[in-house]
């Protein structure tokens, strides 16, 4: 295969899963008139359209999606070889591509990975922070962290972190005006702080277990946000009651300054686990990774 042909193919397969010429160009560290042009004459060469182009979005033609199906695992197979070739350096090396919550990155893998990359130069690890359950296949990561009872069953899942406890939290100032809520049903004459998730853009519904009743309570209020830390500011600030990790908020809760309620509705949760597919093939520098983020409890 002529080289320029290789170089067309990898950009069309980048546009084609990004669906987004600006997301693909980012990647490729190309212009993105230039990635453009690239792919136009692809097209021109093979004499059929690839893309199907409007103002809002880029998706494949029947065409496209062939040849999507087709090279792009072929593509991402010599990636896997190319990388394995690493085994024949003295140190791991590669990048990792890894999705997780905010509060999954802060928690658990920040800590670990602080202490990993310094020993390992040569290991590159690009972590894309999302509190949506990611298709980790579709959007080409090679691992995602998530909560153990949202992993997938076909997945390989490797627990990294002691089970979580929620806590419904609200400041001082908040309940100076309202009397707390006894149970979970309340909330929803409470003025709360949701969360979106970036992905599927649905809301957060606020999970309750009491003597083996769960319950599920989709709450109101003034403020949606997407952040962890984003959330734990507008509670401090009495915007409204929070639900979080209770160990993002456990340092307000000791001083004072956060309040918690329906305490005894808030049962251990599964904790954080790395999943990854069955089929994957591991590199040395993504074998460590998983060994150093597995939680020994």
């Amino acid at each position: 295969m002529r080289r320029g042909r290789l170089d067309m193919l990898l950009a069309f397969l980048a546009v084609a899963r990004e669906g987004s010429f600006t997301r693909a160009a980012a990647q490729l560290g190309i212009s993105q008139s230039t990635l453009s042009h690239t792919v136009r004459a692809l097209e021109e060469q093979l004499g059929i359209r690839l893309l199907t182009r409007t103002t809002r979005s880029v998706s494949p033609t029947e065409a496209g999606a062939r040849l999507l199906r087709n090279i792009g695992p072929r593509f991402e197979e010599i990636d896997v070889e190319v990388e394995a070739l690493s085994e024949l350096r003295e140190k791991p090396a590669g990048t990792i591509r890894l999705t997780a919550s905010d509060h999954a990155f802060n928690s658990v893998i920040w800590p670990r990975l602080a202490k990993l990359l310094p020993d390992y130069p040569d290991v590159t690890v690009e972590v894309f922070l999302d509190n949506a359950l990611t298709d980790i296949a579709a959007e080409r990561f090679d691992a995602g962290v998530r909560m153990g009872e949202s992993v997938a069953k076909d997945m390989i899942a490797v627990r990294v972190g002691p089970d979580i406890r929620f806590a419904v939290v609200g400041a001082k100032s908040y309940f100076a005006k309202r009397p707390p809520p006894m149970t979970p049903q309340e909330l929803t004459g409470h003025i709360c702080i949701n969360q979106r998730f970036s992905s599927n853009g649905g809301l957060w519904v606020w999970d309750f277990e009491r003597d083996g009743r769960e319950l599920k309570v989709r709450v109101d209020g003034q403020i949606i946000l997407n952040g962890t830390v984003e959330i734990l500011e507008a509670a401090l600030e009495g915007f409204g009651l929070a639900y979080m990790p209770e160990d993002v908020a456990q340092a307000h809760l000791d001083s004072g300054r956060l309040v918690r309620v329906l305490d005894e509705w808030s049962p251990p949760w599964p904790g954080y686990h790395l999943y990854y597919p069955s089929r994957r093939q591991t590199s040395p520098a993504f074998a460590l990774l998983v060994n150093v983020l597995r939680y020994s409890g």
